[in-house]
């Protein structure tokens, strides 16, 4: 498997966005029409928490490990009156109604900063625990304000995030996006400037997705959010893969890596289940990093976590494939998966040409060779989920079940299954 290469994931402005969603609605399209493939990182801080050249070196380093969206609380954490480091709050009076320019200017700078790095941000107005700022006497002019002031910008989408239950919040992620819509021109005289909205659900249960208002139209794409209850991933993101009318998915926060608060340790091992099984189930995924999203004094070195890198990896085998043309299946096993923490998922694509299977734990698997229909042949080989080193198993007749195992002291792997000819 080659190196990552960073250069080429690289778009200008005009080639990113504003992005789109694909016609048959699983997966997000450049200005061009290719396919977007969604890598998240969680960064809320970015624009209250960092110099300028901090949030370059962020910004950089997440180029560079093939991140294509970051996520961003526009006000960071918190209930919005916290200043950034030049002492200002975002809006004056601690109203939303009233934005204050100076604070804005900052993220005017980091936005266009992610611009020419080729990055999308997910601009998060607001959050729960704003309830006593944003509300409905505020919440459309707010939007409508934030959205009119970036209206050109490329390379946004808008998120929102409320208290739960959220069918009592409706009216309030309602105003939201009918004021980012009004900013944005929608409707009127600005079409083509107009941003991708979603919502992003806070944790009260296990899992949570947005998903619950999927016929809201101006809803683009479902977030969901898991927190600790990361072998539910795959569950909720297959459920959200099956709505109709069908919408991407986006597995967009679960549990950070390094974390302390889930009472058992996430290592780099959980961090790479979380975002295969998204992938696999017709997902999206966000990886996310407890030193990051806290700004703790080791944020720097956070960046070139495990997990991170892993991530890195994990892109470039997804995108030297048409990953676009894949489905989830878990028919590639002959035997059924059994569901938890050490769930084994597949996806296969629709041209018949590749199948791949992440096994989450040491194991042997068998699989149905018949998934591969576009050659007789079918050539398999591991993938290490740390390097990205693939290894040839040998060539097979494309019917009946062979057995799989993973290979010595893995800890987990890739399964790659290739019509003949298809090299690697």
């Amino acid at each position: 498997m080659a190196e990552p290469n960073p250069e080429a994931w690289v778009c200008t402005a005009a080639e990113v966005g504003p992005l789109r969603v694909s016609a048959h609605g699983r997966y997000l399209v450049d200005q061009g029409g290719r396919p977007f493939f969604w890598l998240g990182d969680t960064q809320w801080q970015l624009f209250r928490s960092f110099t300028l050249d901090e949030a370059e070196i962020i910004l950089e380093n997440r180029r560079r490990k093939g991140f294509s969206v970051l996520q961003i609380m526009v006000t960071g954490t918190g209930d919005g009156t916290v200043a950034n480091l030049a002492g200002q709050t975002p809006w004056r009076n601690n109203d939303p109604a009233t934005p204050n320019e100076a604070y804005f200017q900052n993220v005017d700078a980091i936005i266009e900063l992610a611009r020419e790095k080729g990055l999308v941000l997910a601009l998060y107005l607001a959050h729960g625990v704003q309830k006593e700022r944003v509300h409905l006497g505020n919440a459309r002019t707010y939007a409508r304000w934030a959205a009119r002031r970036y209206q050109k910008a490329p390379n946004i989408l808008w998120v929102f995030v409320t208290d739960n239950p959220l069918d009592e919040q409706l009216p309030l992620i309602r105003e939201l996006a009918a004021g980012a819509q009004e900013g944005d021109g929608v409707g009127m005289y600005c079409i083509p400037h107009s941003h991708l909205i979603s919502y992003h659900p806070d944790p009260v249960h296990p899992a949570l997705s947005s998903g619950e208002i999927h016929t809201e139209s101006w809803l683009a794409f479902n977030m969901i959010q898991t927190w600790a209850y990361y072998e539910g991933i795959y569950g909720v993101v297959t459920r959200d893969y099956h709505r109709k009318p069908a919408k991407p998915v986006v597995m967009a926060e679960g549990a950070y890596e390094a974390g302390a608060e889930y009472g058992y340790p996430i290592s780099p091992l959980l961090v790479r289940k979380q975002a295969y099984w998204s992938y696999l189930a017709g997902g999206h995924h966000s990886y996310g990093h407890n030193d990051s999203w806290r700004v703790l004094p080791t944020w720097k070195a956070a960046l070139d976590a495990p997990g991170a890198c892993q991530m890195a990896v994990l892109r470039n085998i997804f995108t030297a494939r048409a990953w676009w043309d894949l489905a989830p299946d878990q028919g590639v096993f002959a035997s059924q998966a059994i569901p938890g923490t050490t769930l084994n998922t597949a996806a296969r694509s629709l041209s018949g040409d590749w199948a791949i299977a992440y096994l989450s734990s040491p194991t042997t698997v068998s699989v149905a060779m018949d998934k591969i229909t576009a050659s007789n042949t079918v050539v398999a080989s591991w993938i290490d989920p740390l390097t990205g080193a693939q290894t040839r198993i040998g060539s097979f007749p494309n019917v009946g079940v062979r057995s799989f195992s993973t290979p010595y002291r893995w800890e987990d792997g890739l399964l790659l299954l290739e019509k003949a000819g298809t090299g690697g």
